[in-house]
Order: structure tokens, then C-alpha cells, then sequence
């Protein structure tokens, strides 16, 4: 199935059921700065009357194809605090023509109280003129933002305190714990750093993407070499060096970030954690 067959068929549904007042899509197939590919997904809103009818009717989204495999994030234990009343109801689908659709139900009487506007939208159905006034669709709302000067600091402060755990897992040989560290903790700090440093270059009007999928395009391709470097195998070694690899090129970017945003820096805290953790290394 196309992506002109899947629009079709979407709004066709959308036309004959009065219950879906409105229907829009969002992400990256909105997005004119992208160039489309099969892998993108179908990020729709149907904005709905009666929206326990499609939570309890699971077979409603047939018209579509047959679907290979779905999640019902918003019906799991799993990532979801139990005591957060939730208004929407999420169906992820990829079906058999290896389409993905990301489905997301929203009732149209919670729309004044509670819908947020995202830039990233193509109105494909609006029934009752909601969406009259809307923009064309653009990625402004996934702009890098400036941090504040708190929130500099304290991702300073987590990355040089937790690369000290990272080095003590090296130091006992516990890879698992040592990439588990480094990856979901000072990895995020450290791309956090990244996504600043582009948004000066850029003057803050391009946006990072998750996990920084934009982020090539954007750099200088000796830094984005020197990124790839604090990625590595299961080596211990190798986890030493892409280790000292990132903390470098924190320690660079922390230092010209704080100067062009006219921030306090702690540059001590950054040299002894750095001197602390070098001493660990050279001790195996």
C-alpha cells in the first residue's frame, strides 16, 4: 500500500464516521524539511465523539489492513503512572504491507481544556473548523532552546559526578554496568551539550531531532567524527577511551557554551573529575 492509498483510506473513514470530527497528521511526514522514506511512520489524530466506542471496538482500525503487530500504550502497566488520569487512546500498528500507523484518539470535548498545538501539523479532516487559522506545517515548536544558566550547570554537574561511575565500573571490569551508566545517564548530558553547541551555530532555528538523528547535517564533520568515537564495543579498553574521548569534548564544548552564553562555569569541578578519573584509568 502507497502513501496515497493510506491517506485515501483514512479519509474515507474519517468522512463517513461522524463520530471523527477532525483528523490530523503530525511528525515527520509533516515535516517539509524532511525528505519522505518508507520507514516513516503515520503520525495521526482523529480528534472523536464517543472515544470509549474505538477503545472498545479493537478491531475498528481493520479498514486499514491487517495488522501484523500493535501496542496499547495507554491500556499498559508498563511506562505509565497508574494514578495519571489519561484522555487520549494511542493505537501503534504496523501492518502487513509493513506501513506503521501511530493512531492517537482524542475527545473532542477535552479539546478546549487540554489540546495542545504543535507546529508539525497537515490538517487532513476538520469538520467542525477547528483548525481554520492553523500554520503551515513547520518544525519551529523542535527548535534547539537555549538552556538557562541553571540548567547548564546542573547538566555540567551530572555528567563530570556520574563519569565517576563509569570509571569505577571500568575500573572492576563490570562492562554491563559501565555502558548501562554511560549510555543512560552522561550520554544525554553530553548530547545535551551537543544540541547547544548547534544551536549557537545555528542561531537556535534548526531542529535536533531524537537522539540527535539531525545532528550530522549540522556539524562540522571532524567534530561528528570525534562524536562517533565515544561509541564502542564491549572492550574494556575501548570503553576507556571513548570514555576519556567524551569527557574532552565536554570539557571543550562546556567551556565555549559558557563564554558565548555568558555563564558561570566550574571549571574545577570539570578538572578534578577529569584528573580523578585519568588517575583511576592509569592505575589498571
Amino acid at each position: 500500500m502507497n502513501d496515497r492509498n493510506i491517506k485515501n483510506k483514512i479519509l474515507n473513514f474519517a468522512k463517513k464516521d461522524d463520530r471523527v470530527r477532525a483528523v490530523l497528521l503530525n511528525g515527520s511526514r509533516a515535516n517539509p524539511k524532511i525528505k519522505p522514506d518508507q520507514y516513516q511512520d503515520f503520525d495521526l489524530l482523529f480528534i472523536v465523539t464517543d472515544i470509549e466506542s474505538f477503545i472498545a471496538d479493537k478491531d475498528w482500525t481493520s479498514f486499514i489492513g491487517k495488522v501484523l503487530i500493535q501496542q496499547l500504550p495507554d491500556q499498559m502497566l508498563l511506562g505509565n503512572d497508574p494514578d495519571v488520569d489519561r484522555i487520549t487512546f494511542a493505537y501503534l500498528m504496523i501492518f502487513e504491507d509493513e506501513n506503521r500507523v501511530d493512531l492517537t484518539l482524542f475527545p473532542i470535548d477535552k479539546f478546549h481544556s487540554h489540546f495542545k498545538s504543535d507546529s508539525l501539523t497537515e490538517v487532513w479532516v476538520d469538520k467542525d473548523l477547528l483548525f481554520t487559522k492553523i500554520a503551515p506545517a513547520n518544525d519551529h515548536d523542535y527548535h534547539i532552546a537555549k538552556p538557562t544558566e541553571r540548567m547548564f550547570i546542573e547538566t555540567c554537574n551530572e555528567f563530570w559526578w556520574v563519569c565517576t561511575y563509569v570509571a569505577k565500573g571500568l575500573a572492576r571490569r563490570e562492562i554491563l554496568y559501565a555502558k548501562d551508566t554511560m549510555e543512560r545517564v552522561i550520554r544525554p548530558m553530553f548530547m545535551n551539550l551537543i544540541a547547544w553547541h548547534i544551536g549557537v551555530e545555528k542561531k537556535f532555528q534548526v531542529a535536533f531531532g531524537k537522539s540527535g538523528r539531525f545532528a550530522e547535517k549540522h556539524l562540522d564533520p571532524k567534530l561528528y567524527q570525534s562524536i562517533l568515537q565515544t561509541y564502542a564495543d564491549t572492550s574494556i579498553d575501548n570503553n576507556w577511551l571513548a570514555l576519556v574521548q567524551m569527557m574532552t569534548l565536554f570539557k571543550d564544548l562546556q567551556k565555549d557554551l559558557a563564554l558565548h552564553f555568558e555563564y558561570r562555569i566550574n571549571v574545577d569541578e570539570a578538572n578534578n573529575s577529569y584528573n580523578y578519573i585519568l588517575k583511576i584509568r592509569n592505575s589498571q
